[in-house]
């Protein structure tokens, strides 16, 4: 496609189709993912696992174990579509892999073998064209209608939460009435739509050709400083400066600043979040389904979190967050994402005072899981569309790929220890929702400590090779 040096204000014609694919794709997904605790509990595990403790502890850790997974491929589907294969290629391919998962998911779902053969097969293509996905949306834009960019990721990050909504909704109705088969198999055609989508596209995209092999990339240039010998008074890195350019070099540091302050900490906040997939559905299993005439699911009681995040994202950003400012208290990214980990243990809190109730004879009604849901979501958007945003800005247009892969890995851990705690299954019924509510408050205190002392330096296109040792206010107005 040819740049055109006027704006329009019409989006590429293709992007219809990447879109109409994120949605079908995002139905599939979490269609599939949120009824995945209960069928371990009342299908899969059923005959093996007589105890329902200890079917509902190993439910959740196969689980965590699977959204790992999820969490983890995306370094790799990442990777090959930047080094080797181009965007196009690996999701394509990778579609198909993902589609054969969910055939195995809706024909296999009596034989364990061959439901986990479907989990395995799914997170290798869900996660493999996750980080692709939205990257092709942006290389399809030039300097004409670049102003359309920001526009394009809210719709396309709608569509995600939309496709979500209505799976959350109806999907567990499909198990509860026709099983799982076709519970599983709706999803899975779902997702054949999305593959035929985005391959009807194929002749409209714009197509970044893969890089091939860079011989600065992170790793590298680590290896590199390991290698090297020290300078005097300078940073282990510099001992790179040998063999690499030194805005590689600085660029690698920007990594490990960023993954300084993302490591040790947000993880905490994605082992609550997704856990409402699992705790949650297991503790809505024990309140009262009935509001109204209606019959609610414990799985269906995942669709509040992305209708609030449809409502509320608009909420903080038009109201809340001029607010702060207005009162001399400004939501800072760095304030906001210890700020997330305290509404994510408060919800927690909820969460189990509610359980403690039940315990001692209580019967709750399922509408009492709408006030930790609000109180999750709200850590959410505080954590995840933050932090996102936050990490990209913070490392130059060379490490960038990397720094969202740090982001990346947090999730991964996270889901790695929950299907450890699950497995161990050391905390059970009310301790567990105080368990992890203590964690995150720690790390909340933790990260903002560490906040304080985090120096912000907006890397953007026109300033990727600006010098780390820069300092650019966390107030900075980003361009569009």
């Amino acid at each position: 496609m040819a740049e055109t040096s006027s704006p329009t204000n019409r989006f590429p014609p293709q992007i219809p189709y990447i879109i109409g694919n994120e949605a079908c794709e995002r139905f599939s997904f979490y269609g599939m993912r949120n009824i995945l605790t209960v069928f371990f509990i009342d299908y899969l595990l059923r005959t093996h696992v007589p105890d329902v403790g200890a079917r509902e502890a190993q439910a959740k850790g196969l689980f965590h174990l699977f959204m790992a997974g999820v969490f983890f491929f995306p370094l790799i589907g990442g990777y090959l579509a930047d080094r080797f294969f181009g965007k196009f290629q690996t999701i394509f391919a990778l579609s198909l892999v993902y589609c054969a998962g969910h055939a195995c998911l809706a024909f296999f779902e009596d034989n364990a073998t061959g439901f986990y053969t479907g989990l395995t097969l799914i997170a290798v293509g869900s996660g493999g064209i996750k980080p692709c996905v939205a990257a092709m949306v942006g290389d399809q834009f030039t300097a004409g209608n670049s102003h359309l960019v920001k526009k394009v990721f809210a719709i396309f990050y709608w569509t995600i939460n939309f496709g979500s909504f209505f799976a959350s909704l109806f999907v567990p109705l499909l198990m509860t009435k026709f099983g799982p088969a076709v519970a599983f198999g709706v999803p899975g055609v779902l997702m054949f739509l999305a593959t035929v989508i985005f391959w009807a596209g194929r002749k409209h995209y714009v197509l970044v050709p893969p890089t091939g092999p860079n011989p600065h990339s992170f790793l590298k240039v680590v290896a590199s400083a390991f290698k090297g010998d020290a300078p005097r008074g300078g940073h282990w890195l510099d001992r790179a400066k040998a063999t690499h350019p030194a805005e590689a070099v600085e660029g690698v540091k920007a990594v490990f600043r960023v993954a300084g302050l993302m490591l040790p900490f947000i993880p905490f906040f994605w082992m609550l979040f997704d856990q409402k997939a699992s705790t949650w559905v297991v503790q809505a299993r024990s309140m009262d389904p009935h509001v109204g005439s209606l019959v609610f699911q414990p799985s269906q009681m995942q669709f509040i979190n992305p209708l609030l995040v449809m409502l509320l994202i608009p909420f903080l950003t038009a109201v809340i967050y001029p607010l702060s400012q207005r009162l001399g208290w400004e939501l800072t990214p760095l304030r906001r994402m210890p700020l997330g980990l305290v509404f994510g243990a408060v919800s927690f809190l909820i969460a189990g005072f509610f359980q403690v109730a039940m315990e001692g004879g209580a019967t709750l009604n399922i509408t009492w899981q709408l006030l930790p849901y609000i109180v999750l979501t709200v850590g959410e958007i505080l954590v995840s569309t933050t932090g996102l945003e936050f990490a990209y800005t913070q490392a130059p247009r060379e490490m960038k790929g990397t720094v969202q892969s740090v982001w990346l890995v947090t999730n991964t851990l996270a889901n790695v220890a929950v299907a450890i705690a699950a497995a161990l299954n050391v905390f059970t019924g009310a301790g567990q929702f105080f368990f992890y509510a203590g964690m995150a408050l720690v790390a909340a205190v933790g990260m903002a400590l560490v906040a304080r002392r985090f120096v912000v330096h907006d890397y953007f296109q026109a300033d990727a090779k600006a010098p780390v040792a820069g300092h650019a206010p966390a107030v900075e107005p980003k361009p569009a």
